[in-house]
């Protein structure tokens, strides 16, 4: 094994797995407004802008599969429940996630001067 995490970037590369964390459009964006702690979903959607009600539905379906998200029943309530970082997921989004973003911070005017052409 290389210092990428593979031998050979195939399918089962670690690099690969770790890219599936983010490649969808409201995941990342989900799990950095997880940082802040325990949230009911209908915070959530007020706090990220644009997403839709169905799109983090999804997202939440999705990193609770993953293992990332926890949802923590709060009450009889169906929509009381809170969803907060797992350890996994709180590992992810302080460590690559928030260094991408430090990344794209630090080179945001190159990046959209690059989307504009």
């Amino acid at each position: 094994m290389n210092q990428d995490g593979c031998e050979t970037f195939v399918s089962d590369c670690q690099v690969r797995a770790a890219v599936e964390l983010i490649d969808h459009t409201w995941d990342p964006v989900v799990l950095s407004a997880l940082r802040r702690g325990p949230t009911r979903r209908s915070v959530l959607l007020e706090r990220i802008a644009g997403v839709s009600d169905k799109a983090l539905t999804e997202s939440l379906r999705r990193l609770t599969a993953r293992g990332l998200v926890a949802r923590m029943p709060n009450g009889s309530r169906r929509d009381a429940a809170r969803y907060e970082l797992t350890a996994l997921g709180t590992s992810f989004a302080d460590g690559p996630l928030a260094q991408l973003a430090g990344w794209a911070a630090e080179h945001q005017e190159e990046l959209a001067a690059t989307s504009r052409t």
